[in-house]
C-alpha cells in the first residue's frame, strides 16, 4: 500500500512538474515576441516552430529531475534544499535543451536565445513555487489525518521523547507515534509524553505485525547501541521503512551534520560556517563597506583625534591585544579615552561605571560607542569584520574558556565591531554566558540578511548603550 502511495505521489509530482515546464515554456516565446520590452528585428515566429520542442522539454527535465533525486519523495525536506536541486537540474536541463536545438534544428530554424533565458527563469521560479504549493496542500491533508505514516520509535530514553516531540511539532509531515520500544521489561506501559511504552526490543517483530507500523525510528541511547544489531535482526522480515536517529545530536553544533565520504555517512559535529563562498561575500561586503565608511568619515575622525589632543596628554589611539577568527590575536584600533596609564596599577580589568580613569572627553566616546570607530582599519586589514562577535582581551579569554562551555566557539569567525549581542543590549558588564548564546545563535544562523539587519539595527540601538561605559 505504501509503495502504491509513494509511486502515485510520484506521478502526481511528475505531471505537475511537466505541466508547468510547458507552461514556462510557451510563456517564454510570449514575453520574447508578445509581451517582452525588446524587439524582434527579424519578426515574430510562428508558435507552430517552438510547441514541438515540448516534448523534448519532457524528456530531458523529466530525466534531469529524476537524476537530482527530485521524485525521491521524503517528508521533511527542507524547502530551500529542493529549491536549490531544482534550480540545479533546471541548469543542466536548459544547456542540454539548448543543445540538442542549435545541433539538430540550427540549419532549418534559429531559435531565439531570449526565449532561452526567460524559459530558464520561469522554469526555475515557476517549479519551485509549484513543488511548495503542493507540499503544503500536502501538509494542509496531513494535519487533518489523510494520508498518514504510523510510526514506532525503538528507543525509550530522552533521544526517543526528543524524536516524538520533533514528531508532534510538525503535524504536516503525515507522522503518528504508535507507541515506544524500551530495554526493559519493566518500563512497558510507562507514559512517554502522549504516548507510552508498548513492548521490549524484543518484542519488536510482534508490534510490528499487530499495529500497523509503516515505519520505525531507532532512537537507542549510547549506552544501549550494541542491541542494534539484534533489532535490526528481528525487523528483517518486515516491510517497513527503517531509520536510525544516532544519539550525538546532543554534541553537534555550528552547522554540524551528515555528509558523504565515497559512500560512506561521516557525521560532522563541528564546522566552520563561513568558509568558501559566504566567506568570499562576507568579506567582500565588508572591504566595501569599511572603505566607503571610512572615507564618508574622515572628517569626524580628524574632528575626535583633534579634540583627544587638546584635552588630555598622550596619543589619539590606542591599540590593545585581542582575539578573532581561529584563536589568532591582533592589535584592535580604539580612539584613546582612558589616561595613558590607565592601567599601570590595577592590570588588565573590565570598564566599570563612572571610572575614574576615563578622561571628559572619553567617557563620551565611549556611551556612543565613537571610540570603536578606528576599527574599520582592522576590518580592511582582514582582522576583523563589520559584524560578528565583539573580540575578547587573551586574559579575560582564560578565564572563560574553562567556566563557559563552548566559549571558544565564538572564534570559528572573525571578530566584528558590532554583533547580534551588542544590538540586544549584551555590552560591557553584562552576563558573558548571555552573550555567548547570542553570538553562537548569530554563527549558527548567518546569512547576508543577517548581517545587514545587524548594521541596520546599529544605527539605533549600537551608538548609544547604558551598559557602554
Amino acid at each position: 500500500m505504501l509503495k502504491r502511495h509513494h509511486q502515485l505521489f510520484q506521478g502526481f509530482f511528475f505531471v505537475a512538474d511537466m505541466a508547468v515546464v510547458s507552461a514556462a515554456w510557451v510563456l517564454a516565446y510570449y514575453l520574447r515576441f508578445e509581451w517582452g520590452p525588446i524587439p524582434a528585428p527579424k519578426g515574430i515566429p510562428p508558435m507552430t516552430n517552438y510547441l514541438p520542442m515540448v516534448l523534448f522539454v519532457w524528456v530531458i527535465w523529466g530525466a534531469m529531475l529524476r537524476g537530482f533525486g527530485l521524485y525521491h519523495l521524503t517528508r521533511g525536506t527542507q524547502a530551500i534544499h529542493e529549491a536549490i536541486r531544482v534550480a540545479q537540474a533546471s541548469t543542466l536541463s536548459v544547456l542540454v535543451f539548448m543543445s540538442v536545438a542549435f545541433l539538430f534544428w540550427e540549419k532549418d530554424y534559429s531559435f531565439s536565445r531570449g526565449v532561452f533565458f526567460y524559459f530558464w527563469v520561469l522554469a526555475v521560479v515557476m517549479l519551485v513555487a509549484e513543488r511548495l504549493v503542493l507540499r503544503q496542500v500536502f501538509a494542509v491533508f496531513r494535519a487533518r489525518g489523510f494520508n498518514l505514516r504510523h510510526v514506532l520509535i525503538v528507543g525509550g530514553g530522552e533521544l526517543a521523547e526528543t524524536v516524538a516531540g520533533k514528531i508532534a511539532e510538525h503535524p504536516g509531515l503525515g507522522f503518528t507515534v504508535r507507541g515506544f520500544l524500551a530495554e526493559r521489561a519493566d518500563e512497558v506501559g510507562r507514559a512517554i509524553g502522549a504516548d507510552r511504552v508498548i513492548g521490549t526490543y524484543a518484542d519488536v517483530q510482534t508490534v510490528l505485525e499487530q499495529n500497523g507500523i509503516d515505519q520505525v525510528l531507532i532512537a537507542l541511547p549510547l549506552e544501549s547501541i550494541t542491541c542494534l544489531e539484534e533489532i535490526l535482526r528481528r525487523i528483517g522480515p518486515s516491510m517497513v521503512d527503517i531509520k536510525v536517529i544516532p544519539d550525538i545530536y546532543k554534541f553537534i553544533s555550528l552547522r554540524g551534520g551528515i555528509e558523504d565520504f565515497d559512500g560512506l555517512p561521516v557525521v560532522s559535529l563541528l564546522d566552520t560556517p563561513l568558509g568558501g563562498w559566504n566567506d568570499v561575500v562576507k568579506r567582500s561586503v565588508d572591504v566595501v563597506a569599511a572603505a566607503l565608511l571610512t572615507a564618508l568619515l574622515s572628517p569626524l575622525f580628524a574632528v575626535i583625534a583633534l579634540a583627544i589632543r587638546l584635552t588630555s596628554s598622550g596619543h589619539v589611539f590606542y591599540r590593545q591585544e585581542r582575539m578573532s577568527l581561529d584563536g589568532r590575536t591582533f592589535l584592535v584600533w580604539k580612539f584613546r579615552t582612558m589616561r595613558a596609564d590607565a592601567e599601570r596599577e590595577t592590570g588588565a580589568v573590565w570598564a566599570s561605571a563612572d571610572d575614574p580613569r576615563r578622561t571628559r572627553l572619553g567617557a563620551w566616546l565611549r556611551r556612543t560607542s565613537l571610540d570603536e570607530l578606528p576599527q574599520l582599519f582592522n576590518v580592511l586589514r582582514g582582522e576583523m569584520s563589520l559584524v560578528g562577535p565583539r573580540p575578547e582581551r587573551p586574559v579575560f579569554i582564560e578565564q572563560f574558556r574553562q567556566n563557559i562551555p563552548k566559549y571558544m566557539l565564538r572564534h570559528k569567525v572573525r571578530a566584528g565591531m558590532t554583533g547580534w549581542a551588542q544590538i540586544h543590549g549584551l555590552r560591557g558588564n553584562t552576563s558573558v554566558e548571555q552573550r555567548i548564546r547570542y553570538d553562537l545563535y548569530y554563527i549558527e544562523n548567518w546569512s547576508l540578511l543577517l548581517d545587514l539587519k545587524i548594521l541596520w539595527l546599529t544605527l539605533f540601538r549600537g551608538f548609544h548603550d547604558p551598559n557602554a561605559y
